[in-house]
C-alpha cells in the first residue's frame, strides 16, 4: 500500500494531537512532546515507502513515535511510588515553589484546578512508576484503545507477552490506586485532590465536586477492577496539553519530576484531610 505525501500529511494531522498527548504523558516535558512529534513526522516522512499497510496508520505512527520516546526515555529513572509525595514535601519546604504554585493556581486562566484533571495527573504519576514497557503497553491499550496485537507491533513483543505487560501494570495501578487514593478508599494515604480543591473552594464545595464523580459513587459498590475502568474512561476525555488545568499540572510534573532527585521517607496523609 502507497500513500502519497498529501495523504500522509493529512494522516498525520489527524492523528497528530492523540500522538501528542500520549508523548506527554510518557515523557511529563511539554518541550520535550513538540521535538519529539517533529522527529516523528520527519522519521514518519523518511519512512513513507516502507508503510506497506500491514498495520494502521496509526499503529505504524505510534510505533515509531514509541521507539523515539522510548530511547528519550532510557536515561530517566522511574517515579517512586511515593514520587507525589516527593513533590509535595519539596514545594511545603520551598516559600519560592509554594509562591510560584499558587501564582500559576491563581493567576493563570490555564492553571484552573478541575478535580477531573487532577485524577488525569495522578495516573500519569502512577504510570510513571512502572518498568517503561508496562508504563507503554498501560497506556495504549487503556487511554488509547489499542488493541494487543496492535500494541506487540507496536513494541515489537509477542501477543504473549504484551498481555503479561498488561495483566502486571494493571494490577500495579490498581493496588496503588485501592491503597491510596481517599476517592476511593477512605483510608488511603494520598489527599492531594482535595487539597489543591479547598485552595480555592470552601470545603463543602469540593465535597460536591467529589461526590458527582462516578468513580467515587461507584467505590463501594463495584469491583477494583471496574473502578479502575471508569478512571480510565474519565481519562480518555482528557487532553492534557491543552485541559483548563494544563499550566497548573505541567508545573506539578516538572517539580514531581525535579523531587525525584530528594529523598523523603513516605508519609501518610501529608496534604490533610476533609471533615
Amino acid at each position: 500500500m502507497k500513500i502519497s505525501e498529501k495523504e500522509f500529511e493529512n494522516l498525520y494531522k489527524e492523528n497528530l494531537p492523540k500522538l501528542k498527548s500520549f508523548i506527554y504523558r510518557l515523557v511529563t516535558n511539554r518541550k520535550d512532546v513538540e521535538d519529539l512529534s517533529q522527529e516523528a513526522f520527519i522519521k514518519a516522512f523518511k519512512k513513507i515507502d516502507s508503510f506497506k499497510g500491514n498495520s494502521s496508520f496509526r499503529t505504524w505512527l505510534f510505533a515509531i513515535a514509541t521507539n523515539l520516546a522510548k530511547d528519550h526515555h532510557k536515561a530517566k529513572k522511574r517515579w517512586a511510588r511515593n514520587a507525589q509525595d516527593n513533590c509535595s514535601l519539596s514545594i511545603k519546604e520551598s516559600h519560592k515553589l509554594q509562591e510560584e504554585t499558587m501564582e500559576v493556581y491563581h493567576n493563570s486562566g490555564l492553571g484552573k484546578y478541575e478535580i477531573k484533571n487532577h485524577i488525569d495527573y495522578c495516573f500519569t504519576c502512577v504510570m510513571k512508576y512502572l518498568p517503561l514497557e508496562r508504563h507503554i503497553a498501560v497506556m495504549l491499550a487503556d487511554i488509547y484503545d489499542f488493541k494487543v496485537a496492535e500494541i506487540s507491533i507496536i513494541l515489537n513483543k509477542t501477543i504473549g507477552s504484551v498481555k503479561h505487560l498488561l495483566l502486571n501494570g494493571r494490577k500495579t495501578m490498581r493496588g496503588v490506586f485501592d491503597e491510596d487514593c481517599t476517592l476511593i478508599n477512605k483510608t488511603g494515604a494520598c489527599w492531594k485532590c482535595t487539597e489543591l480543591s479547598n485552595s480555592g473552594n470552601s470545603k463543602a464545595e469540593t465535597l460536591r465536586k467529589v461526590n458527582e464523580l462516578e468513580l467515587v459513587a461507584s467505590a463501594n459498590d463495584v469491583s477494583k477492577e471496574k473502578l479502575y475502568e471508569l478512571r480510565a474512561t474519565l481519562i480518555k476525555a482528557i487532553d492534557p496539553l491543552n485541559s483548563s488545568s494544563h499550566q497548573l499540572h505541567d508545573y506539578l510534573l516538572q517539580q514531581t519530576d525535579f523531587a525525584q532527585d530528594k529523598n523523603y521517607p513516605p508519609t501518610e496523609k501529608i496534604c490533610g484531610e476533609i471533615e
